[in-house]
């Protein structure tokens, strides 16, 4: 089976974080890719985008281009930010079909799992799982 976009971003991922010896450097490298988001609609940063499930605040909303799901997400916490960069580096234009079929191995592979407070833990799962919803929503 060929593999699919979202599954080569998750291989990058990977193996760019290889390059970092220690945590620090690897957060410091998600908070840098949390500052190169692209700027979020301030008209979309209402209670309908917002995330459920977060201690700080994370607005997402997505658009369809073509057969694909372009998603755009911000946050007020720098790390959040970063977290969001990845994720949006893995789904975001993409099939719903492809961001269905690609499961986040890409947080045990990096450690996020261990690394990340519960709380962003959980504001991480529920950032994949609007994702997933949206994916899995009729045309």
């Amino acid at each position: 089976m060929a593999t699919s976009g979202a599954e080569l971003a998750q291989q990058e991922l990977v193996e760019e974080f290889e390059i970092f010896d220690n945590w620090m450097d690897r957060y410091q490298y998600i908070i840098d890719m949390g500052k190169q988001l692209p700027d979020f609609p301030e008209e979309q940063r209402t209670e309908e985008f917002k995330i459920q499930g977060c201690q700080s605040n994370v607005w997402m909303c997505h658009e369809e281009k073509g057969d694909k799901l372009v998603f755009k997400a911000t946050s007020d916490a720098a790390i959040v930010s970063g977290l969001i960069a990845l994720l949006l580096r893995i789904y975001s234009d993409r099939t719903p079909d492809e961001i269905n079929h690609t499961q986040p191995h890409f947080l045990k592979d990096l450690g996020l799992d261990k690394h990340l407070s519960p709380t962003r833990s959980n504001g991480l799962h529920a950032m994949l799982e609007r994702i997933y919803q949206v994916a899995k929503q009729p045309e």
